[in-house]
């Protein structure tokens, strides 16, 4: 199955889309990959539905890629005794280690790490910011505050602290729980909630061992501060925008998505856009033109992913959410100006064998007018080097790993197909004609350029061009 776009597309599962009928078609729909939310659910669900993946994944003959994302060290308030109160503006609150049930004048914070952080006038985000408490008097098990913006306030809502480094571990025991079990499931990408610095990173890099891609969500601006650092060790980033419009002021937000997307593009790396993408469609058939208007805005920037969450986790309208980002995206795709706004902020080949060899096809297939850009990659480097340049044609990542192909199904532009290990270059030649020809990628004839690393099996060594033609049955190619 061929997507007819360069975008892929992250799909969330939950309730409204555990089962195989639903999950199937949400893929026809456009899903390229799918993503285990680890901050719902039990690990039976998400066993029984990574099952249901893998065994779609048999049925339509295409690698299907599931990215596990970790809750992370979120911060929350206690309870309340008797549920949801209302703060009123001005009025005094308190915050404290006490596990009892709070009312209207306190509440548990079992949080030790922010007492120990937040001073006088630091200001409380929660629930994403629709209250906001100021800090006027501080100590190791009290925080007294006053309330700026008031609002009804229930049980273990989420708490930001903006611009304050919280002593926090990148994973919590639970964490710890939901990444071996992710891992022993098989999933071919982990995604690490709220970095604040790249020591987190290397932490649970150490942990994942080569087990699964690493990528980073950025919702903290203290990761920001360390990005270079912090792309050097993920395998992908996400701009998770809602903590980070919580975190920092939100008109700033669409100005750091597009340096981001710059900053990982220019290293080679996949980079996603998520959060409220097409927020409305959780409960309506159609989104917003805003909203329309934001996925668009990822496809012109050269993002290789956009993510829907609850719209197709928990909306009444998963399908159709599904289907409309794919309309968007292709549509944006078709649009004249498409190229020339991506290609506005198109990285520099790097001065290595691999860049100039990609660099390279990409302007010979474009030149020659191929009809596809092949590259035979073990780890994925090769293809992710090729989908960096952004080319006219479409990539195939032929590779005779099925996680590699899988972990591919994120990456721009790049359509994954597992094949046999080749004994040699000739017969690695036939695999790739073979391949362009069987997935529609070209006719007879048509030119493909193929890019690959010799000897077969190292990674990063890209460093063999070569123009072929697809032949005739029984021919060979030229």
């Amino acid at each position: 199955m061929r997507r007819q776009r360069n975008i892929k597309i992250i799909a969330t599962l939950g309730p409204a889309s555990s089962t195989l009928p639903l999950i199937r078609a949400l893929f026809e729909a456009g899903a390229d990959v799918f993503r285990l939310n680890f901050s719902h659910g039990d690990h039976k669900t998400h066993r029984d539905v990574f099952n249901i993946i893998r065994t779609l994944e048999a049925e339509v003959g295409r690698p299907i890629g599931i990215l596990g994302d970790l809750q992370g060290p979120k911060v929350r308030i206690g309870t309340f005794v008797q549920g949801p109160v209302i703060l009123r503006t001005e009025q005094t609150f308190r915050l404290d280690l006490d596990p009892l049930p709070g009312d209207a004048t306190r509440v548990c914070l079992p949080h030790p790490e922010i007492f120990a952080a937040a001073t006088v006038d630091t200001e409380l985000l929660i629930d994403d910011g629709r209250l906001r408490l100021r800090v006027t008097k501080s100590s190791p098990d009290v925080l007294e505050t006053v309330v700026l913006a008031g609002g009804r306030i229930s049980d273990h809502k989420g708490v930001n602290v903006p611009g304050v480094a919280l002593p926090l571990k990148p994973l919590t025991p639970k964490d710890r729980i939901d990444l071996d079990f992710a891992l022993s499931l098989g999933v071919d990408w982990i995604a690490l909630s709220f970095v604040q610095r790249a020591q987190d990173v290397a932490e649970v890099r150490e942990l994942i061992a080569g087990r699964a891609g690493l990528m980073t969500k950025v919702e903290k601006p203290t990761a920001i501060d360390e990005i270079t650092a912090i792309l050097a060790l993920s395998d992908g980033l996400m701009v998770a925008r809602g903590d980070l419009g919580v975190e920092m002021p939100i008109e700033a937000v669409p100005g750091l998505q597009k340096r981001l997307v710059r900053a990982a593009r220019s290293a080679g790396k996949p980079i996603v856009v998520a959060t409220q993408m097409l927020e409305s469609m959780i409960h309506a058939p159609t989104p917003t033109r805003a909203e329309v208007s934001d996925v668009a805005t990822a496809v012109y920037d050269g993002a290789d992913a956009v993510m829907l969450s609850a719209e197709s986790a928990a909306g009444a309208y998963p399908i159709s959410a599904v289907r409309m980002m794919a309309r968007i995206a292709e549509q944006t795709e078709k649009d004249p100006l498409y190229r020339a706004i991506m290609n506005a902020d198109k990285p520099k080949p790097e001065s290595t064998a691999a860049d100039a060899i990609s660099a390279a096809a990409a302007q010979t297939a474009e030149t020659l007018g191929a009809a596809a850009i092949v590259g035979y990659t073990d780890s994925g480097s090769t293809a992710l080097r090729a989908a960096r340049e952004r080319p006219t044609v479409p990539i195939m990542g032929l590779t005779p790993k099925v996680a590699t192909a899988r972990k591919l199904a994120i990456a721009w532009g790049v359509h994954s197909v597992p094949t046999r290990d080749p004994s040699g270059f000739n017969e690695m030649l036939d695999i790739a004609l073979e391949a362009a020809l069987r997935d529609g990628f070209g006719q007879v004839n048509d030119r493909i350029v193929i890019i690959a690393g010799v000897p077969f099996g190292s990674p990063g060594a890209t460093n063999i061009m070569r123009i072929a033609r697809i032949p005739e049955a029984g021919g060979s190619g030229s």
